[in-house]
């Protein structure tokens, strides 16, 4: 069977986690191109180490290519509904990082193009396919804890982002907590009607300065009746929380964060344990590789891709209808 060969744009920190995934753990796909619009030395070089020789800034390059089956789009936010057309309308599969769009209307008339194509469309949620949180929802799918009565989320970065980050990220609910609203769609199996947002910049003021906030408790009901709370923060001393937990009718099941090791040493000092992995990359690496491989299975089998058109819309009509609870003081449903 001949390699799927893909095309990646953008040569920034997911592009090259993307990259590595392919070029090291999965033999059949091969990363033939690589675009990015500050193409230079650096990039070539690095390029040229995991054995991809073709390079450009330019991202016809890659739709132009008969031989590149699919398209990464790893580039800046407000690139992804643009490369996600011309890639649809090249005939490239395509996955796009989140969020294809920060405006729900250009996200669903994009989406209507990629369905014309008849191409395969993955949105990048990688926590779905993470061990931690896929067990989660083996667990409670396979009936262990009843019927599912709440969901709770604790989702905190080690560290914030540069305050001039928070200017074109779309705030932390577009640019954050979106991976915690696809996860409370994961693991109820429902999708949010009600959302109720207390939020504060209790972290960096340069934050509130550009008109965001950094610190978050989100409650929501589920359309199944479940109900569910998300705690957002972007700093947390100890480093990268990621924990979550379903309670039940049965029982419950929750997860732990990882860390380097399980050791725990006690002694007359007392009881410790070591700090969680400090951020995404080292927390979520194996779920990286994970989702391109269900990509490309999707691609070779003509199956279903594990997280397609509607997951790249809902999680930004949450995310939207947050913002509006964080503004009005009031809780809001959601209109699907």
């Amino acid at each position: 069977m001949k390699k799927i060969k893909i095309g990646i744009i953008g040569a920034g920190r997911i592009g090259k986690v993307h990259t590595d995934s392919i070029t090291f753990n999965i033999p059949g796909a091969e990363v033939k191109t690589i675009v990015d619009k500050f193409m230079n030395t650096e990039i070539k070089e690095w390029a040229a180490s995991r054995g991809i020789l073709n390079t450009s800034d330019n991202p016809k390059d890659i739709f132009d290519d008969s031989e590149i089956d699919a398209v990464l789009i790893c580039s800046t936010t407000d690139t992804h509904a643009q490369f996600t057309r011309e890639a649809a309308e090249a005939g490239k599969h395509i996955f796009c990082e989140k969020p294809v769009d920060t405006d729900i209307d250009r996200i669903k008339e994009t989406l209507k193009i990629v369905e014309k194509a008849g191409v395969k469309f993955q949105i990048g949620f990688n926590r779905r396919f993470d061990h931690n949180f896929r067990a989660l929802k083996d667990a409670a799918a396979a009936g262990k804890i009843g019927d599912t009565h709440m969901i709770k989320i604790t989702s905190r970065d080690p560290e914030p982002p540069n305050p001039a980050y928070i200017k074109d990220s779309g705030g932390m609910f577009v640019d954050m907590t979106i991976h915690d609203f696809d996860m409370a769609r994961y693991l109820s199996g429902s999708e949010v009607e009600e959302i109720f947002v207390q939020g504060a910049v209790l972290v960096d003021p340069e934050i509130g300065k550009q008109g965001d906030i950094d610190t978050a408790i989100i409650t929501m009901k589920f359309a199944n009746g479940a109900i569910g709370s998300i705690d957002n923060s972007r700093k947390a001393a100890y480093g990268y929380d990621q924990r979550a937990e379903i309670f039940g009718s049965k029982g419950a099941v929750h997860s732990r964060n990882d860390s380097r090791s399980t050791i725990v040493l006690s002694n007359d000092e007392g009881v410790t344990e070591e700090k969680p992995l400090f951020f995404f990359l080292e927390r979520y690496m194996a779920s990286f590789t994970q989702e391109m491989k269900e990509f490309f299975e999707a691609i070779e089998t003509d199956g279903e891709v594990p997280v397609g058109a509607i997951d790249a819309i809902r999680p930004v009509q949450i995310a939207e209808a947050a913002l509006e609870s964080l503004k009005s003081g009031q809780l809001v449903k959601i209109q699907y």
